[in-house]
């Protein structure tokens, strides 16, 4: 469907300035009856593209190699390499970030091609801090989220150090090492859709999930805008490697699959097209479904949670009017 088709389409359609096909399909892995084929093809999508997963484990790798503390260091907790780190992380965030918002937003380098929403950003508004969405989300994502992905990397690195946690070298088991790194996208999806489900819980909600709602229509910058407490629950999916042992190539990868893929996910275009192309796989309509009705999709594409538990929408009309069916319901 092009940009301009989706704007003449009537109901759900008309909502949205661009949709991709529809219905949005989750991940073939899980599927039953097994699909093998589609689960092959999608495995070589996600990693044997130009993809988020095969950038991130590069980058991942080089600043292990060259940005980071060695475990020797990472012994005893000091500001000496722990700043650092934290100066890396805002400096990666910036980059991601501000650097899709310059080129999606403020230059309009692919003008309004794929973008799913046909609302400007940023936008202003009481609700923001600074009643400014771009000031709201750069300064909750910097103070908030990169400080707490900072915590988590340190003290994952310390625990490490010190043999609290165990930890895998490539020597060891070197398909293992690269399974592992397979695995973790499938975990953090698994994770995420619980947190998020808690994060909606009324109480949850109220305390620390409205402040990432605000952006109904979302930015670079608002992906990793959380309240305190919902940060920490997000990053928390480092923590499986308390229980299972990884290098801290793992552990970067994970928490940076967090932290800049909340970025690229919340760009509001589906992809970077070069030469009329699609290059890089970016926002997805999936997600941006829910910043605009809340109640569908907590989950990601990868593991089918809200297919389970019944809060899946897939972008066409009937699952529009199912999902005000279940809305209403639950507003009794």
């Amino acid at each position: 469907m092009t940009d301009e088709s989706a704007g003449t389409k009537s109901g759900f359609r008309k909502q949205w300035h661009y949709m991709p096909q529809v219905p949005v399909q989750t991940s073939p892995l899980f599927a039953w009856p097994p699909k093998p084929m589609k689960a092959i093809k999608w495995i070589a999508g996600s990693w044997f593209t130009i993809s988020e997963n095969v950038i991130l484990v590069i980058l991942a790798t080089l600043i292990w190699i060259y940005a980071s503390p060695s475990l020797e260091t990472a012994q005893t907790l000091r500001l000496e390499w722990i700043l650092p780190v934290y100066l890396r992380n805002i400096i990666l965030m910036t980059m991601v970030a501000g650097g899709l918002h310059w080129f999606f937003h403020s230059s309009k380098k692919q003008k309004d091609h794929l973008k799913f929403d046909a609302r400007e950003v940023p936008s202003k508004g009481k609700s923001f801090t600074f009643n400014n969405q771009l000031y709201d989300n750069v300064f909750w994502t910097l103070g908030s989220g990169v400080t707490l992905w900072t915590l988590y990397e340190a003290g994952m690195l310390w625990a490490m150090a010190n043999g609290y946690i165990p930890s895998l070298l490539y020597s060891d088991n070197p398909v293992w090492f690269a399974v592992l790194l397979f695995l973790t996208p499938l975990w953090i999806s698994f994770h995420f859709y619980w947190i998020h489900r808690f994060l909606h819980w009324p109480p949850m909600y109220k305390i620390a999930h409205a402040l990432h709602h605000r952006n109904t229509n979302v930015g670079p910058w608002s992906g990793l805008s959380m309240h305190p407490i919902e940060t920490v629950l997000f990053f928390s999916s480092v923590l499986i490697h308390v229980i299972i042992a990884a290098h801290p190539i793992h552990i970067l990868f994970n928490l940076m699959h967090q932290g800049l893929t909340a970025a690229t996910s919340h760009t509001g275009f589906e992809s970077l097209v070069v030469k009329d192309k699609s290059r890089l796989a970016l926002g997805r309509f999936h997600h941006q479904m829910h910043h605009r009705y809340f109640e569908c999709n907590y989950g990601n594409l990868e593991v089918p949670w809200d297919k389970v538990f019944g809060s899946f929408h897939d972008g066409t009309d009937e699952s529009h009017e199912e999902f005000k069916k279940r809305r209403r319901d639950l507003m009794g």
